[in-house]
């Protein structure tokens, strides 16, 4: 097994928390259905109602990183 690297695979958050980049998941081929904030397989394993909360959220979350400017993670 790979030996995960900080900044590249995982982060920790404001909270203290590892959080697993996109790029992680990429590397693990499928989503998980945890509901992972970097998810890059649009949430398809998690149920429903809780799959579309989660879409709402990143593209209220989108939208509103292309209102300030700021780059994302």
């Amino acid at each position: 097994m790979k030996t995960l690297e900080e900044g590249i695979d995982f982060y920790f958050n404001e909270r203290g928390l590892m959080v697993l980049t996109a790029k992680y998941h990429l590397e693990r081929g499928a989503c998980c259905g945890n509901g992972c904030l970097h998810c890059p397989y649009d949430y398809i394993q998690v149920a429903e109602p809780r799959r579309s909360v989660l879409l709402d959220q990143r593209l209220r979350h989108a939208n509103q990183k292309d209102d300030t400017g700021e780059a994302g993670r």
